[in-house]
């Protein structure tokens, strides 16, 4: 039986991950927020679960929920009852919010948790209000209105300049070449100065064992352009270019298997965030396309 339910968890994971990541922007806080779902179904009664893929969403998302909560990065606002736009049913109207690209990131971390998290599970994953309602303890209107003023929010937002996917991909390579050549002062020329490097305990681990061949030390979270700079120059002789779930990025894929990926989010012209996953269990659930 356990062997049953780890492999209805398995054929789970791809769609779980991608609703952390939307959810949370971060591949390995997706991760973490992906094993806490699993955990949490170990330790239920799991013969008791009429809908495995709905009591999974349900629980991810209140994970997820928890984890925007902790940031504190924008309090959440009472409900007004705002009017929505007449002539549409924003019931039936799932936006393709995904195609804003990088950005849209960007745009999800000004948004309030609870908008948020009604936002991406409707919008992107067409998840009923009804049942994004039972998540957030509030009535499915309330649920309707918050996805409905995030809505807007992202629609009307025009402080994140968004580049172009043929931008992003020059920006990527040229990147990966500074790496390559070494050239630290080329690499900090193309960060945010606010940059942020960040790596999963996979990934973490794996640079803690090969230091004595070259690896740099390599630690969850670093800021700052020349901070990450130093940690990646000269270290991207493997890489190859690579769309990362449609996004420009690069992955190390001996025999042409993604082993590791590095999940670049750029806005404008310049990197404002690296991830290095190595989770082999992420690694798979992510579409990677080797250019």
């Amino acid at each position: 039986m356990e062997q049953d339910l780890t492999a209805q968890f398995e054929a789970s994971r791809p769609r779980l991950q991608s609703v952390a990541y939307r959810m949370l922007g971060s591949f390995t806080e997706a991760e973490d927020a992906v094993q806490e779902t699993w955990i949490r179904l170990s330790r239920s009664d799991a013969d008791s679960i009429e809908n495995l893929g709905g009591w999974l969403t349900t629980v991810l998302a209140r994970v997820c929920l928890g984890i925007l909560r902790s940031r504190r990065s924008r309090p959440e606002q009472p409900l007004d009852h705002e009017p929505e736009p007449e002539g549409v049913d924003l019931e039936d109207e799932v936006i393709l919010a995904d195609m804003l690209g990088p950005a849209l990131l960007i745009v999800l971390d000004t948004l309030a948790p609870s908008e948020r998290l009604a936002f991406v599970l409707h919008d992107l994953f067409a998840v009923p209000f009804d049942d994004i309602a039972v998540i957030l303890d509030k009535s499915p209107a309330a649920a309707r209105q918050l996805a409905s003023r995030a809505r807007r929010r992202v629609q009307d937002n025009d402080e994140v300049p968004s580049a172009s996917r043929h931008r992003q991909q020059e920006v990527v390579e040229a990147f990966l070449a500074a790496s390559r050549q070494g050239r630290f002062e080329a690499l900090v020329s193309l960060l945010d100065p606010d940059a942020v490097l960040r790596a999963d305990r996979a990934a973490v681990r794996m640079a803690a064992a090969n230091r004595g061949r070259g690896a740099p030390l390599l630690e969850p979270e670093v800021r700052g352009a020349s901070a990450v700079a130093r940690i990646l120059v000269g270290q991207a002789r493997a890489a190859q270019l690579a769309l990362i779930d449609d996004t420009p990025g690069a992955v190390w894929a001996p025999g042409g298997t993604p082993r590791a990926v590095f999940a670049f989010r750029v806005i404008g012209d310049t990197i404002a965030e690296i991830e290095v996953v190595t989770d082999p269990a992420v690694v798979r659930a992510l579409h990677v396309q080797l250019l």
